[in-house]
């Protein structure tokens, strides 16, 4: 039986990326590779429409994480200072790397799940003007909230400070205008909204804000001027995932043959709707209203009666596999996500399975 993954990645694939990765072993040195990366780098650039000159797309072999590491490591300068904000698990996790990096930061926290507030952070801005730099996650996969990037961007953009966004969970799906809103970097990965398979990262970095951040460096592999300036020359510092490379520049061939980020935004939303109004219809109750969530993942309170360990193990006998909560939230929440190669038939059978269990 095929399991149905409604967890937030790795993701479920379509045969033709999984096809792809049967494609012949190849030697990461071979110009072969060098072929591939470039597409690659070449079509990450074009699911959001940046230009090559301003703007690169930096691989790695690495979870989401790695690229969230490498962009903070690389992107703030000695002399700079972040201000962290945090509303969830993967906030936190950004103001873990900057204390383990010795990087100068503060945080603004926020309780998990709740809106980012444009006079908070405008007040905690205004009252220390060391920042050089905003770092936010733009989908916050721990509650399902789709932060406000755009107002985040505004207040960033009349202060001058550079944004650093974690697009791990949104990058692919939700709308992002980096241009328009002045984002200097965004870490994500292959095995999310793009429907590859886990194990490559990357970091969209305007390359003048590599430029500004000359001189540090904090790490070795998760450097992004060292990968940049070899895979501008076609080359790659270190051992790529070579099959990793085929799924993604294969993911990526069908992202945009389907209609690019915007059309994928909209089948999420098909998917979750259909799932939010079943769910309503049993008597449970999403975490967030719909106006303020990602169409890639939404958090729903547990059943009445029914823990999650019971939830997760009888609807994984009949083939679909959901995500506890996080954190204190593991007691109450149960997540969703609609990624990955699954049809709106499959997901009315998880309706129905769900409603068997109850």
């Amino acid at each position: 039986m095929r399991e149905i993954l409604l967890n937030p990645g790795p993701v479920n694939l379509s045969d033709r990326v999984r096809t792809a990765l049967l494609k012949p072993d190849l030697c990461h040195r071979e110009l072969e590779f060098s072929v591939m990366q470039r597409a690659i780098r070449e079509k990450l650039l074009r699911v959001y429409s940046l230009n090559e000159e301003d703007w690169a797309a930096v691989l790695m072999t690495g979870s989401g994480t790695s690229a969230m590491e490498a962009m903070l490591c690389s992107c703030i300068p000695v002399n700079g200072k972040v201000l962290v904000i945090e509303n969830g698990v993967y906030g936190e996790r950004l103001s873990r790397i900057a204390a383990i990096h010795r990087i100068d930061y503060a945080t603004l926290h926020h309780e998990w799940g709740a809106p980012i507030l444009s006079d908070t952070l405008e007040q905690r801005l205004a009252g220390d003007p060391g920042f050089t730099h905003v770092a936010v996650v733009h989908h916050e996969t721990t509650s399902g909230r789709l932060n406000d990037l755009a107002g985040i961007a505004g207040i960033c953009r009349q202060r001058r400070l550079s944004l650093l966004v974690d697009s791990v969970s949104s990058f692919g799906a939700e709308e992002l205008r980096f241009d328009a809103w002045g984002i200097s970097a965004s870490a994500a990965t292959a095995n999310k909204c793009l429907h590859s398979t886990p194990g490559i990262s990357f970091v969209i970095v305007k390359r003048e804000e590599l430029r500004k951040a000359a001189g540090v460096q904090r790490t070795l592999y998760l450097d992004l001027p060292i990968y940049l300036a070899e895979q501008d020359r076609g080359g790659t510092p270190f051992t790529q995932s070579v099959q990793g490379f085929y799924a993604l520049d294969e993911a990526l061939s069908e992202h945009a043959e389907s209609g690019g980020w915007g059309k994928r935004s909209a089948d999420y939303w098909k998917k979750m709707d259909l799932v939010r109004e079943g769910f309503a219809r049993l008597g449970i109750n999403a975490l967030l209203p719909r106006k303020d969530c990602s169409c890639v993942l939404n958090s729903f309170h547990l059943p009445a009666g029914l823990d999650y360990a019971t939830l997760h193990d009888g609807l994984k006998q009949q083939g679909f596999v959901i995500y506890a909560g996080q954190g204190d939230f593991s007691k109450t929440l149960f997540r969703i996500s609609v990624m990955g190669n699954n049809s709106m038939e499959d997901m009315q059978r998880f309706l129905n399975a769900m409603q068997s269990l109850l």
